[in-house]
């Protein structure tokens, strides 16, 4: 799933009748994940290499797999759940939550790009039959459901008012704004 559709899940799953921080705990649980991601990605785009290294080559490295794969192991984050459980600490659960709900909704739509979901302790990857990205593995048709589905979500918590509205906005500002710079750049 694209970044800001994590959020919208976060937020359909995790709030409540929200405070603005809470919100803001959520939705940065779901991006962080992403985050060594955008980093990789804006590194490579600052230094000038082409798209098409970037995502057959770079990203494939294996420094920035473990870079990356660190902001997406399971195992810590669910420590970080267990912990924040047993200090009571709502806020900070919340992002480990957020957190958690990122990695188990990107793993069945990753093919050949997959995450380790497990590491450091494995280097196993779930190698799906779904892309959430890639033509070849469905990617066209996942887009489309996910699109449908950050719409009815969003539609869902605007309707629920658990979510301050302005965050609801922010997120299908930037949903589309992903679209269109996919669209633009990688089409």
């Amino acid at each position: 799933m694209n970044t800001v559709a994590h959020a919208v899940v976060g937020l359909a799953v995790l709030s409540r009748q929200d405070s603005h921080k809470r919100t803001a705990t959520i939705v940065a649980g779901a991006l962080i994940p992403d985050l060594a991601i955008i980093l990789f990605y804006a590194w490579h785009r600052i230094i000038g290499t082409s798209e098409d290294l970037i995502w057959s080559i770079e990203y494939f490295r294996p420094t920035w797999q473990a870079f990356i794969d660190s902001f997406n192991s399971i195992p810590v984050i669910a420590i970080g759940l267990v912990l924040c459980w047993k200090i009571r600490h709502g806020l900070i659960w919340a992002l480990f939550a957020s957190m958690m709900l990122h990695c188990l909704t990107d793993l069945p739509v990753h093919h050949d790009d997959g995450h380790r979901h497990f590491f450091p302790f494995s280097d196993w990857r779930f190698v799906s039959p779904i892309s959430y990205w890639d033509s070849n593995h469905y990617g066209h048709w996942f887009s489309l459901f996910e699109a449908l589905l950050v719409s009815l979500l969003c539609a869902f918590l605007w309707i629920r008012q658990a979510t301050p509205k302005v965050w609801i906005v922010g997120c299908l500002i930037f949903y589309l704004i992903f679209w269109i710079y996919a669209f633009l750049v990688w089409n």
